[in-house]
């Protein structure tokens, strides 16, 4: 496979999809040899974004600035790798499209939708990204999102939904979320171990007739913060916790007015602490500080770049 057949810096990313499905009807060799190739170049883009995603963490400089240049430096490497002889994946796939139905059968036989059979689905799976935003990735036994930016991933589907029932900005519910566990680093556990999946720091008081955990909390009496023992509720699972959150404000008079100021995150926040929600008393503003901060803004974005839906 030459470097003059594959073009690949014209289709480095998802936006030329159309084309190359319009370009995959030509059934010259040619042709056939430079989608092939264009299909390995995002291959290999989407193979290092998923490396850099199963890093241990972001170093002491890193950035959105720096984020962005990676990204940068990430296509061009997909574009250089998979320019001459390329990973070999370019070669299987036009050896299998020739032994589908040969050069001059290709087109007919894929339809108006180009690779539109078992190619395409053999591409898509390697394409594609394999999360879904509909189907959360959270195993039922524990919970570990590594980065705050799987954290925003893996709860915003949930967000969604309960910011709809609530009225709230689902930025607001994530940043709460984010305060009460560190971006789900310091999530409240039993003592053997298992993940209570509590997401917002309910106690579990004389109704709550769910799991219990007892640990260690820090709280501010007087002004003064100390630690102490308390017992919290316990969840099944992520979607629990958010259901149970919901359940708590609406059915709790205290948090009505918080409620009725939803629409304002900064004032939603803000009642939320006046009403007792937490002993802190700069909970609201350490909330507010989260939800403006660029990690959160440039994880929600990236989310909503990708166009995934929320949880029905």
């Amino acid at each position: 496979m030459t470097e003059s057949v594959l073009k690949t810096d014209v289709y480095a990313d998802f936006q030329g999809l159309s084309a190359l499905r319009t370009r995959a009807k030509d059934n010259s060799d040619e042709t056939l040899r430079e989608v092939a190739g264009q299909f390995e170049a995002l291959f290999i883009q989407m193979m290092l974004k998923t490396m850099r995603d199963a890093s241990l963490g972001e170093g002491l400089l890193d950035s959105e600035h720096t984020k962005t240049y990676q990204a940068m430096f990430d296509k061009q490497i997909a574009i250089d790798m998979s320019k001459g002889s390329g990973i070999g994946l370019a070669d299987m796939m036009v050896r299998q499209m020739s032994q589908a139905g040969g050069r001059s059968g290709a087109a007919e036989e894929y339809g108006d939708a180009g690779f539109a059979t078992q190619d395409d689905r053999f591409l898509a799976s390697r394409v594609r990204p394999v999360k879904t935003m509909q189907q959360p990735r959270v195993s039922i036994a524990d919970w570990n999102p590594g980065s705050p930016e799987k954290f925003v991933e893996d709860l915003w589907p949930h967000a969604n939904r309960t910011a709809l029932k609530l009225g709230v900005q689902p930025e607001a519910i994530i940043a709460q979320a984010a305060l009460e566990t560190g971006w789900g680093k310091h999530m409240i556990k039993s003592v053997d171990g298992r993940n209570s999946f509590n997401l917002f720091g309910i106690k579990a008081d004389a109704q709550w007739q769910g799991q219990r955990v007892t640990t260690e909390t820090l709280e501010f009496r007087n002004g003064v913060m100390r630690k102490e023992r308390d017992v919290f509720r316990a969840y099944q699972s992520l979607a629990d916790s958010f259901a149970d959150y919901a359940d708590f404000l609406s059915s709790n008079p205290r948090y009505q007015q918080a409620l009725q100021a939803a629409h304002d995150a900064p004032a939603f926040t803000r009642a939320l602490s006046e009403a007792g929600y937490a002993t802190d008393p700069d909970y609201s503003k350490k909330i507010n500080q989260i939800m403006n901060s660029d990690r959160l803004s440039g994880a929600v974005s990236q989310i909503k770049s990708l166009g995934l839906e929320p949880l029905s």
